[in-house]
């Protein structure tokens, strides 16, 4: 299954940072940006969420909210966001079934580096997966991205 720009974006539910279940449709009315990364504590994960986190009042000021969701357990998450002092929830996608919904699972079985806006109603608006997950999509862009989203 591969979820495309114009879909409506698969609900789900996962535990998340915070000891919190996350869900998209508690989101509804905002402007969600859901990324998938492969793992906690690899140096291109790091990276892209410290990025990320250090621009959220960009995300914050077009009333957006990011998502990361990895394969690892909560444990995990938060060590990771506890090291990082993340302001966003990591959820737990231990069992794989929102990457496999959203199609970003490799052939390895491990998430792609993917990003995924969605609107206020729920449909998808930006989708970009990595075929090779070395770099990750910059923060201007993603604004761009919630900015076309929200308009």
């Amino acid at each position: 299954m591969s979820i495309s720009v114009g879909d409506q974006a698969p609900d789900f539910s996962l535990p998340g940072t915070g000891n919190q279940n996350y869900s998209l449709s508690a989101y509804k009315g905002k402007t969600v940006v859901l990324v998938f990364y492969p793992g906690d504590n690899t140096p291109v994960c790091t990276k892209q969420l410290v990025c990320y986190n250090n621009e959220l009042a960009q995300f914050s000021e077009l009333d957006a909210q990011v998502l990361a969701v990895s394969g690892q357990d909560l444990e995990s998450h938060e060590k990771f966001a506890a090291q990082h002092g993340f302001q966003f929830p990591l959820l737990a996608d231990t069992e794989k079934a929102v990457a496999r919904a959203y199609g970003t699972l490799g052939p390895l079985g491990i998430p792609r580096r993917s990003i995924f806006v969605i609107d206020a109603s729920g449909v998808v608006r930006y989708v970009h997966r990595a075929l090779v997950g070395v770099t990750f999509r910059p923060v201007d862009e993603l604004i761009g991205a919630i900015s076309a989203a929200n308009a």
